[in-house]
């Protein structure tokens, strides 16, 4: 890499925070970056001598295997924290814990934490580069940008595509995300599910609001579907996954009525058999695997442009 392009913003905080020229550097960034991972050597000296902590508050497999890879193709030094092994567990402050880690002389803190705004906070109080690893159910920056990314190599430029994300929306930090992602990029965006995982403010964000699964499904030109997300119900917003599955579930069946291919999409975990189905999720129309692929690709653009900034 030897672009000289840099972001609006030292950090990562949300889609709110970047704009969409912003969007477009990362996604040149992570076009060159992709071409690096499939090298047989697939190392660059990038983000050699800079330090980055992954700061886990919250439990992650996939986004904290996808940022550490990331960041050792990239050649930084890695730092991995845990919440649950420290001293966040002996009452610690989240400031308290982030200053300690810094006088370790780190440069950027890759974050996910349960409470929405924590980056904000911390990103006023220190002067590390800190990207948004997911802030409980308010946003997942770089999911939103792997999945816009994966959507623009399935079907080119996406300003008048029809995208429709169907699922637990309520609880869905990818969803918000997601959304303002995809209307920055100039797309038309939908959203799928029960009316109980439907939020209430889902007009002042421009989208448009739909009920019937197969009217939504031939609507749209991508479906991004999403998991139920129970360990974040605290009340019982569906009557069982049965019967969610029946309903709102994307399975070969529902898709042959739709008559048309369209490109299906799914952030993980997969709950396969409620709302998608293994022949769905495994079909030559999915692109989940380019998902995890680009979602390398993309933490490797937004950590090498976020270090220019510093």
């Amino acid at each position: 890499m030897t672009s000289t392009s840099q972001l609006s913003t030292k950090h990562l905080l949300g889609i709110k925070q970047i704009t969409r020229e912003d969007i477009l550097t990362i996604f040149k960034a992570a076009a060159d970056f992709k071409e690096v991972i499939n090298r047989p050597i697939k190392k660059v000296p990038s983000l050699r001598d800079v330090t980055v902590v992954n700061l886990f508050f919250e439990n992650s497999t996939r986004t904290r295997i996808s940022f550490e890879l990331a960041e050792r193709r990239l050649s930084a030094d890695v730092l991995n924290f845990t919440a649950s092994s420290s001293s966040v567990s002996k009452g610690e402050t989240l400031l308290d814990t982030v200053n300690n880690i810094l006088a370790m002389k780190v440069d950027m803190v890759v974050m996910r934490h349960p409470a929405p705004g924590a980056h904000v906070f911390l990103s006023n109080h220190i002067d590390a580069n800190i990207i948004n690893a997911g802030d409980g159910t308010h946003e997942h920056p770089t999911q939103a940008l792997l999945d816009a990314f994966s959507m623009t190599e399935a079907i080119g430029p996406l300003e008048g595509k029809n995208i429709l994300i169907v699922g637990d929306i309520l609880h869905s930090r990818v969803a918000l995300s997601n959304i303002l992602c995809l209307k920055k990029l100039g797309a038309n965006v939908a959203v799928c599910g029960p009316p109980t995982l439907i939020p209430k403010h889902m007009d002042s964000l421009g989208v448009k609001v739909m009920y019937n699964i197969l009217e939504a499904l031939q609507w749209c030109d991508v479906a991004n579907i999403l998991r139920i997300q129970l360990e974040r119900q605290d009340i019982k917003y569906i009557p069982s996954l049965r019967e969610y599955a029946l309903y709102y579930g994307v399975n070969k069946a529902l898709l042959d009525k739709v008559g048309r291919p369209i490109v299906i999409m799914h952030p993980g975990p997969i709950n396969r058999g409620v709302e998608i189905s293994s022949d769905v999720a495994d079909s030559e129309h999915s692109i989940i695997l380019d998902q995890v692929e680009n979602g390398v690709a993309i933490r490797m653009a937004v950590l090498y442009l976020l270090a220019g900034k510093k």
